[in-house]
Parts: C-alpha cells; sequence; structure tokens
C-alpha cells in the first residue's frame, strides 16, 4: 500500500495523492507493478524502491540524479520466533528515498518505528522537514535498537534464574535464541554506524551550515556507539553465561552418572552372593537351619562396607 501524509495544523493528515514536500509511506501487501508505477511517477530508479525489500540488504546510501536513497537497519519482533530454532528478533531495512520533491520511506514488514511517526509520538516531527525527519528515524532506530536490547538482557536474566534450580536443556535453548538476535544486532548497529560516519562525512544530508542538525547527528551517533558496545557486551556476556552453564549441566550428568554406578555396584554383592548359593553345589551353611538370614546379613555387612569405602572416597 501506499499512502501519502503532510502536516497541517499541528496534526498529521493522510493526503489522497502526493503533493509536493509529502511523506510517501510504502509499506505491505504491495506488488512489482505497483512499484514500477511510483517509480516512473516520481522518477526515481527502481531499484531505490526494490533493493530495501531484501532482508539481508546491508546499510548503506546512494545517490543517482536528483534521487538520494538511504537504507538503514532496524530491529523487529520475529513472528516465527520459536525456541528452539529462531532469534527473538531480527533486523529488516528500511528505504529511506530523498527526492527533490518528496521523501519516501518503503519496508517489507510493517515496522514500530514508522509507526511512532504515524501515530504522531516522536516530537517536533513535520514530514515537510526532510532532512530533520531523516535524522528523526536515525534517532528512533537507535532508541527501538536500545529498548529490545533492555528486553533481551531482562530475559536473559529471568532464564538464569530457572536455570539455577534446572539442569533442562530448554532454557539453553531460549538463551540460544537471545544470542541469535544479538548477533542480528552487532552486526546491524556496526553497520548503521559506519553509515551514519559515511553520511556525515560526504555531508549526504546537505545538513552543513545548519549548527542545529549537526549536533543533532552528532548525539545520534553516539547513542549508536553506545547501542553496538551494549549489543556487544550482551553477547559476550551471555556466550560466556551459556559456556558455563553447559559445563555445569555436563558436570551434574557425570555426577548422576557415577551415583548410579556406585549403587549398581553396591547392589551386585547381594546379586553375587546368592548367584553362588543358588549352584547345584555343596556351599558352606548349606545345611544349617539358620542360613538364610546369615547369608543375608553378610551380603547386607559387605554391601554397607562397600558404601561405606565409596563415601569415605567421596565418590558420592
Amino acid at each position: 500500500m501506499i499512502s501519502y501524509y503532510a502536516k497541517s495544523e499541528g496534526k498529521l493528515t493522510e493526503l489522497s495523492e502526493p503533493q509536493v514536500g509529502c511523506w510517501i509511506n510504502i509499506f505491505p501487501p504491495f506488488n512489482q507493478s505497483e512499484l514500477e508505477e511510483t517509480a516512473q511517477q516520481l522518477d526515481v530508479p527502481l531499484d531505490f524502491f526494490t533493493d530495501p525489500l531484501d532482508i539481508d540488504e546491508r546499510s548503506r546510501y546512494e545517490r543517482e540524479e536528483d534521487a538520494r536513497l538511504i537504507v538503514v537497519n532496524t530491529p523487529l519482533q520475529n513472528d516465527n520466533h520459536s525456541a528452539d530454532t529462531n532469534a527473538i528478533f531480527i533486523t529488516v531495512p528500511i528505504g529511506i528515498i530523498l527526492t527533490n520533491n518528496h521523501i519516501i520511506t518503503i519496508t517489507s514488514f510493517e515496522n514500530p518505528i514508522l509507526q511512532r511517526f504515524l501515530d504522531s509520538k516522536v516530537k517536533n516531527f513535520n514530514p515537510q522537514e526532510h532532512k530533520l525527519f531523516v535524522l528523526q528515524l536515525f534517532e528512533q532506530t537507535v532508541l527501538r535498537f536500545l529498548t529490545c536490547l533492555k528486553q533481551l538482557n531482562t530475559k536473559r536474566n529471568l532464564i538464569e534464574r530457572e536455570l539455577y534450580d534446572s539442569s533442562r536443556s530448554s532454557e539453553l535453548k531460549s538463551l540460544l535464541s537471545i544470542e541469535k538476535a544479538l548477533v542480528y544486532f552487532v552486526n546491524s548497529l556496526s553497520a548503521n554506524e559506519l553509515l551514519k560516519l559515511k553520511i556525515k562525512r560526504t555531508d549526504f544530508l546537505r545538513i552543513n551550515g545548519d549548527e542545529e542538525l549537526i549536533d543533532f547527528f552528532e548525539d545520534i551517533i553516539i547513542d549508536n556507539s553506545q547501542a553496538s558496545e551494549m549489543s556487544k557486551v550482551y553477547a559476550e556476556i551471555l556466550s560466556g553465561t551459556m559456556d558455563s552453564y553447559s559445563s555445569i549441566i555436563s558436570n551434574n550428568l557425570n555426577i548422576v552418572i557415577q551415583r548410579l554406578t556406585m549403587i549398581t555396584i553396591i547392589l551386585m554383592v547381594p546379586t553375587l552372593v546368592a548367584s553362588f548359593y543358588g549352584m547345584n553345589v555343596p556351599m558352606p551353611l548349606s545345611e544349617n537351619v539358620y542360613a538364610f538370614p546369615i547369608i543375608l546379613l553378610v551380603a547386607v555387612v559387605i554391601s554397607l562396607l562397600v558404601a561405606w569405602y565409596f563415601q569415605r572416597k567421596r565418590m558420592f
């Protein structure tokens, strides 16, 4: 679908057709013919519309004549999340296309970052101010990353508490899904940081001379760097945690197997004694009236001695 927005009387309003300075938002569902028609109508290269739809598209910028494209990766809740296989969060690209008359955003998923602009939750948002709009998109992307990182860290802490009292593999699988999300975040935040540094160095947004926008952009770059470092720290902590708990679970399993082996050896003594007296040959005490309790007592005493020996050697 394609929607057109402009600000009127301090409120974001949807337009029936595009006008100069408006924000054009392209979001699913849409088809190839619709994109081709829009690209031709706005005089924008078609690949500016199709490239951001690739979920694996890297963060980058590109210029072709009067049209400029910025692709930035954003975090998104994984609808196909499974504790066994998939990451809790993934990263998907948003395409930002700047022309002389419009600013266009396009994404292959419904994105909560764009929804904040649609819900007028971004302070001082005005789609007619294209340079500020792009910077605000960068800012909201960083804030979204930080929010998701806090959620992942909170979930990690909860799972760790469960692991203290459990040796099940399900908790480790949940930690694995968090680790996958952090890998996505580390790569995307690093790519976004490089993108912003290049945009600032080349003045791709043409903000040189506007001290307020330059300061705003520098703050965004700093916040992005902090989010990147935070994601790396969380990833390292989680990797160490998973290694530790894997070792603990393996050690607990070895202890259980060792104890079962000791119990098997102790129980083997009465079985061995009974096997001897089950043979069809003369045996000591075989004619004694009290043979059975005596033999049973001897077997129990030997078993207790074996158990005492294992206990002394701290095998239990």
